[in-house]
């Protein structure tokens, strides 16, 4: 079977998913033997968060929902590919997301130190990643986006807990237990949604309010 990006990407699209950029693997790397392509694997806005929220992870009332989707999601495509899913949850040991979105050239590491990426601005947001055995051309790699933004995100946090000197935990849980806080709480990170991309990328509220419910809790 041929593995192409337009292929995988038609396969994502029906799970509501998209490829969020990807790169060639050389030996030695730590990933799975024959790896030759490392493509990373995100919602698909608009129309992943009412896709999830149909699935049976959603409704039977079991812990992590969104890490069981992607799981099952990604792991089955992972097998039709003859390829290995691997996962930015369920560690140790934890696989290096971070480093590997840098890799795609399609997130850059923002001023707040968040990944920024080309269209999910600081809503990014890998649930998986596909080691494929296949060579995958991938689109050339753009620019960093900060370079020519007015970088709203340094001084949107307001607890001043996330800014570029670094990101103070506590602060922000102290912050989300007021009710100046609920905003955040309720409707996502204030740095996330300044981002003029993210602001344009179409991830409903009560998604960035569950992962935030997840994050105080």
């Amino acid at each position: 079977m041929s593995v192409t990006l337009d292929g995988i990407a038609a396969r994502l699209a029906a799970e509501r998913l998209e490829v969020l950029g990807g790169f060639a693997v050389t030996a030695g790397e730590g990933l799975p033997a024959g790896t030759r392509t490392l493509l990373l694997i995100g919602p698909a806005e608009p129309g992943f968060w009412a896709h999830f929220t149909a699935g049976p992870e959603w409704n039977d009332g079991a812990p992590d929902p969104v890490d069981r989707w992607s799981r099952r999601v990604i792991g089955r495509l992972a097998c039709d590919l003859g390829a290995k899913a691997l996962f930015p949850f369920g560690g140790p040991p934890w696989h290096p997301f971070y480093q590997w979105a840098l890799r795609c050239g399609t997130a850059w590491e923002s001023p707040v130190r968040l990944l920024v990426h080309a269209r999910q601005g600081l809503f990014f947001s890998a649930r998986g990643a596909l080691a494929l055995k296949e060579s995958v051309e991938m689109p050339e790699a753009g620019r960093a986006l900060c370079e020519s933004c007015t970088q709203p995100c340094l001084t949107a946090c307001p607890a001043g807990a996330l800014t570029g000197a670094g990101y103070d935990v506590p602060a922000c849980h102290s912050f989300l237990d007021t009710p100046e806080g609920r905003d955040c709480l309720t409707g996502g990170c204030l740095v996330r949604r300044a981002c003029p991309v993210s602001q344009s990328y179409a991830r409903l509220p009560e998604q960035s309010a569950y992962h935030m419910g997840q994050f105080h809790t």
